[in-house]
């Protein structure tokens, strides 16, 4: 038995350990199916956000299935400059999903503009993973609470509108003029009956299930919403049988990336909160696992998330992270062998070998997914006020200015796009963008009222405030 195998004590590491083959499979697919919601979910939203095709939305699902098991594989075996070695499942973060559609949505980016953005927000998070001490004095959980609570809330127009089947208004030409009219499907009741559908499974699967059942308890909500649209009629399978039953996601299928210095801006803010959470994650999950981590350690598995991050871009998805919920698994289980979670890795690229599979989650409606979404969004916005939580207001009285300013700036963009139209075009990098304004607006009014919070606490605070917001 090596040393690097065993505790202070002398037992083996349960971080080491090694199971039957069967049960690791079994272990490792338990860690898929609690994240396989929120995996899916960004692609699903994204794409339908950006009007792609079925098609479209099948490559991104695999593609994202594909990168997550590769990041996985890089963070759970690990080696000297990469990975954490402890049992944890990448994923793609949900802070990125609101910046991703805006991007993707402005008429001069697009897709390629998104995966640029993607690759250089994880090189970015490679260099800046030995500073992370640093940046955690910049980024106390008032500064990273009022940010995720802003995505949040950011992303629930999102989610609303899926639920009401579309967008309130869509452009018709009359008389070769481009014109905005009603949509006739907006607020379908048929619709708007299947998302509080979804949305009441959600909410009775979480307060009665147990186990693996309230873990999953989105995704099964999606499924039985799948399942009564396909029986009334309202979802169908175009283009499933010219789906292949196998195929290798390749890099840059739409093109190669574009870099836009606002959209990059943009990303490696997101990749600074999600460097940030993570060192809070891998904290909490030594805490659970009873394995030291060393400074080196931690770098190497914040550089993890960075380069999962440039590997997304490559493959045409998008930022990556560690997974909270299987950090909870990992905790519920008491199962803490890394091996799982690399188990789990390999599962997720079989998957993602599979068109065919990607091409029926790609055919759920949109009000089924704006049922989940409600949720999905909410809990973002939720664990951002978790977070705030945390702080003391009686004694942080100006506390409050920096959550308020900060939430209404970020939220200009959104209410009022024209709002800073009048500013020079080299601004809007900034004042196009509610999350880096928003976060702008939080570390200037934080250093402002408090400024900087020295390494020590800043780790302190990190691991206490650990939620998530995948």
């Amino acid at each position: 038995m090596s040393a690097q195998n065993q505790t202070d004590n002398g037992q083996l590491d349960p971080v080491e350990q090694k199971f039957p083959l069967f049960q690791l499979g079994t272990l490792g697919f338990q860690h898929v199916l609690v994240m396989y919601a929120g995996t899916v979910a960004v692609p699903l939203i994204v794409g339908g956000a950006l009007g792609l095709s079925k098609a479209d939305i099948a490559f991104l699902i695999n593609a994202d299935l594909l990168a997550a098991g590769i990041a996985t594989l890089i963070q759970a075996l690990g080696s000297r400059y990469f990975g954490i070695r402890m049992p944890v499942m990448m994923g793609v973060t949900f802070a990125s999903v609101g910046p991703m559609i805006a991007i993707g949505t402005d008429p001069s980016m697009g897709l390629p503009a998104i995966f640029g953005a993607t690759i250089a927000a994880g090189l970015f998070g490679i260099l800046v993973a030995p500073l992370m001490g640093r940046l955690l004095g910049v980024f106390p959980p008032l500064v990273t609470g009022t940010v995720i609570l802003l995505i949040g809330v950011s992303l629930m127009g999102v989610a609303i509108n899926w639920a009401a089947n579309g967008q309130p208004f869509v452009s018709k030409v009359i008389d070769g003029v481009a014109m905005q009219a009603p949509n006739p499907s907006y607020a379908d009741p048929a619709a708007l009956a299947i998302a509080a559908l979804v949305l009441c499974v959600v909410l009775c699967l979480s307060r009665f299930g147990k186990g693996l059942i309230a873990n999953t308890a989105v995704l099964l909500g999606i499924v039985v919403g799948a399942l009564v649209s396909l029986a009334l009629g309202k979802m169908h399978f175009d283009g499933l049988e010219e789906a292949s039953w196998f195929a290798v996601s390749t890099p840059f299928h739409f093109g190669m990336p574009t870099f836009h210095i606002g959209a990059i801006a943009t990303m490696c803010i997101v990749m600074t909160i999600t460097l940030v959470e993570s060192t809070g994650m891998f904290l909490a999950l030594a805490n659970i696992t009873g394995k030291k981590i060393t400074p080196e350690n931690l770098t190497a598995g914040l550089r993890a998330d960075g380069l999962g991050t440039v590997i997304g871009g490559v493959f045409n998805v998008f930022p990556y992270t560690s997974f909270s919920q299987n950090v909870g698994l990992v905790n519920i289980t008491g199962v803490r062998s890394r091996f799982v979670a690399v188990a789990g890795g390999l599962i997720l690229i079989v998957l993602a070998l599979f068109p065919k599979i990607a091409h029926v989650v790609a055919s759920v409606p949109q009000f089924v997914l704006g049922g989940a979404g409600i949720v999905m969004f909410g809990m973002v916005a939720a664990a951002g006020i978790r977070i705030l939580g945390t702080i003391d207001f009686e004694k942080n009285r100006h506390a409050l200015f920096v959550i308020a300013v900060s939430v209404g700036m970020g939220l200009i963009p959104t209410l009022s796009p024209s709002f800073f139209q009048h500013l020079p075009s080299w601004a809007h990098a900034v004042t196009d963008s509610g999350i880096v304004l928003g976060t702008l607006t939080a570390v200037i009014l934080n250093l402002f009222y408090h400024g900087v919070v020295s390494a020590d606490r800043a780790f302190e605070m990190a691991a206490a405030t650990t939620h998530g917001t995948e």
